[in-house]
This record gives structure tokens, sequence and C-alpha cells, in this order.
């Protein structure tokens, strides 16, 4: 089997640059996906294409993959004998069923390849250390992701995981290391532990944050409230990701910070509207992936259901020329519709992060019967937060609704968000299929 190579140094290119060898690596891929993917050959045979006359320039004339398909027929999309996968994740899917993402070694070099640009873009080097409080278990394939990455770059892990608060503390104490990776709010409740236990975050060896999983800029590219909080607690750049399991690839920010730079070489990035259609930059759409070179599970054109945009204007001043990813914006089967405004959840976080001592939260959606959904905030109670009526006159400035308020014990909320079965914080309790 031949070994993953990349194309170093073609996201500094000139755009024709860029086009020619993308041109290349997709037809490739594409041949790749109709000589051994068994849903692809369907999909070519049942939309009267043939491989070899897709290109950069009719890509979109081909069909969607949706999670719906992946997760429906996932067998299918299996692309190598099953003796050559060497790693399998399993995700929650569409259907309550398990789905299977299956990765070959060769897949495996590809992600520590996509790993090793986006953290040398965002300035690790071998002389870094890095601590990994993602866990590497439980079929999470970011935390094995930032580990190969970490290696590849010549820069030592330390994979702590999920550990305690106090675990993590004693490791920052005794190795001293410059970078932490992690999901951005539980990075601020570490900095604020060290705060109270008498070791100042903003002193530590942490000069680096690179973040999973939450967004920490909106839509302005400006830093959100836990962006802020987290550059001012640790004293350290701030840098946010992202990536999909199925496409393994991920978009990271250079050292300039301002959005996540396409890997022209491993990805081909659409952002489109809700009809299928492609968006100007700088306009909301869900992102499209076709991640190039994959062996195990191809995919082509795949819908992730993310809300982001392309960031306008000239080029990166890191030298970059690729186009860069902003901000994610929320989710499709997210978006709510609230006596007539449209709005994603995450616009919900952000307005709440903003108002001082709000409290833990999370929000319940369910669907009042007349087309419209109705939005509760479940808050946690403490003993310096602000007036419910206050807040709620906060929000209804922010987001031009005024959403329903409801204050529980504030471990009851805790509870609810940080389970022990989910990897990140859980502040969407979605009702609106339920019986």
């Amino acid at each position: 089997m031949s070994r993953f190579k990349g194309l170093p140094g073609l996201e500094f290119q000139p755009p024709e640059a860029i086009h020619s060898a993308q041109a290349r690596v997709l037809a490739k891929h594409v041949a790749h996906c109709a000589r051994h993917s068994p849903y692809y050959r369907r999909l070519f045979k049942e939309a009267g294409v043939r491989a070899a006359d897709i290109g950069l320039d009719n890509l979109a004339e081909l069909p969607l993959t949706t999670k719906a398909d992946f997760a429906t027929h996932n067998a299918d999309f299996l692309a190598v004998p099953t003796a050559d996968i060497v790693d399998i994740v399993l995700s929650s899917g569409t259907t309550g069923t398990p789905t299977r993402v299956m990765y070959t070694e060769r897949d495996l070099q590809r992600l520590a390849y996509n790993e090793e640009i986006s953290f040398t873009a965002c300035g690790l080097t071998p002389a870094d250390t890095a601590l990994l409080t993602c866990t590497m278990d439980r079929c999470f394939i970011a935390g094995l992701a930032y580990f190969l990455g970490i290696r590849a770059v010549g820069a030592a892990a330390i994979r702590n995981g999920h550990g305690t608060l106090a675990s993590h503390a004693g490791i920052i104490a005794s190795i001293r290391p410059t970078v932490l990776v992690g999901v951005p709010s539980f990075l601020r409740k570490l900095a604020v532990y060290l705060n109270e236990h008498g070791a100042n975050a903003a002193r530590t060896s942490v000069r680096k944050l690179v973040c999973i999983g939450e967004p920490v800029r909106g839509a302005d590219m400006a830093p959100l409230k836990l962006g802020a909080d987290l550059r001012a607690l640790w004293g350290a750049d701030v840098h946010s990701t992202y990536a999909s399991s199925e496409c393994i690839t991920s978009f990271c920010e250079c050292t300039a910070q301002q959005g996540g730079h396409l890997h022209p070489d491993l990805a081909i990035l659409e952002i489109l509207d809700a009809r299928g259609r492609p968006v100007p930059a700088g306009t909301p759409g869900e992102i499209v992936l076709t991640p190039l070179g994959i062996e195990g599970m191809p995919l082509l054109r795949f819908k992730t259901d993310d809300i982001g945009f392309i960031v306008p204007g000239p080029p990166c001043s890191c030298g970059r020329t690729s186009p860069r990813l902003g901000p994610i914006l929320g989710r499709q089967r997210q978006m709510m519709k609230v006596r007539g405004t449209t709005l994603y959840p995450q616009a919900v976080f952000i307005a709440l992060d903003e108002i001082p001592n709000a409290g833990d939260y999370y929000l319940e959606i369910r669907t009042d019967g007349d087309l419209s959904d109705d939005l509760i905030i479940h808050l946690g109670a403490h003993a310096q937060q602000p007036p419910v009526a206050w807040i709620r006159e906060q929000l209804q400035a922010r987001l031009r609704i005024a959403p329903t308020i409801v204050v529980e014990p504030e471990e009851d909320v805790k509870r609810r968000v940080y389970t022990p079965e989910s990897r990140k914080p859980v502040r969407v309790l979605d009702r609106r299929n339920a019986p």
C-alpha cells in the first residue's frame, strides 16, 4: 500500500496553481469513488454521469451526499476490503443506529498530515509541548488526529484527555506545556481553577490555545466573550478549528487568527444556500465538503449540516491564498423560527455569554403547533444572577424575541449540560420531533 503524500505549501500558491493541483487530485478521487465505492457507482449510474467527465468546473452537477445517506447506506460507502481498515469510529448518525466511519492506514497518514500543516500554521514547532485535554478513546477521531499531528510536527504530546482539573493543573505546573488543546469552555474552567488555587494561569508556560468544538469568534471575526475570556485568563493566543469525522479534514486558524484555512490538496469547499446554490463570500450557508484522497470511505459533496461562510476580502496576511472558513454559526437542523424570527442556538449562546452572571444554561426547543418554535432557556440559579426580567430584556434587544426563561437549581442544569456521554457541553435539547 502506498503512503499518503500531500502537496505541502500548495495553500501559498497563486489561485491558478491551486486550481490545477486540485483538478488533478479530484480526478483521482472521483475515479476511486466510481471504481470502488458501491454507493457512488450506483449514484453515477442513476445520474447518467461518467467519472471521467467530472472536474472542478462541473463538480456541482453531482448530487449532494447527506448524513442520512451516509447512515442509511453506510456499508455501501466502504471502498476498500475490510482487511485494509485499521481504525473505526462510531457516530450517532441520523437513524439512531451507530454509523461507522472507517479509516485505512493511508487515511490516518492523511489525517496526520492534515493536523501537521494545521498546527504548523498556528505556530507550533518541535520545541512545543502540547497538553491534550480531549480524549483519544470513545471513538473520538479528533483526539487521535491531534496526537498524530503533534507527533508529525515533532512536538511532544501529553495525553491527559478527560482528566480532572487538578490533574491538568499538576501537569501544567510540573511539565510546563506551551500549548493546550481542548474545548474552549473547559479551558476557561481550567484557568479559573488555577487562579482559585494560587496559580495564575496567565503566568504559566502556556502560550497558545487550540480550541475545538465551540466557536470563539463571531461572524465579524471579533472574539466572542468566551474567546476574550480565554485570552485574558491565559494571556495566550487563541486559535479556532473546525472538522468533521466523516471528512477527516480540518480548518485551523493560522497566526493571524482570522478564519480556518482550507488545505486545498485535502478538500474542496462549497458554501450552499437552502436550495443548493453557491453563495458569495461572507454569506452564510451550509458547508459542503469533498474530502480529497480518502481511501476507506471516500465522499463527494458531503453536506455537513453546519452553517458557516467563507471569509471575504483579500488573502490572509500569513501569505496563504487558500479560502478561509469563518466561525460556525449553527447547524442546519437546529435552525429555529420563533414568532417570525429565524435564528440558530449559537446566537442565543453568544447573547447569554455576554450577560454578566447569567449563569450556566441550556436551550429547550419545542413546536408550538403554529409553524413556529417555542424557545425555553433553562438557567442555573446562583447568588449573583440578575433578575430574570432584566435578562429577558437583554435577550430581546439582541435577538428580537423574548424567550421563556426557567430558573432551576444550578446543579440540575450542570448535570444536563455536562454529561458523561458527551465530549463537549450539551446545550440544546431539541424536542420538536418528540411524540
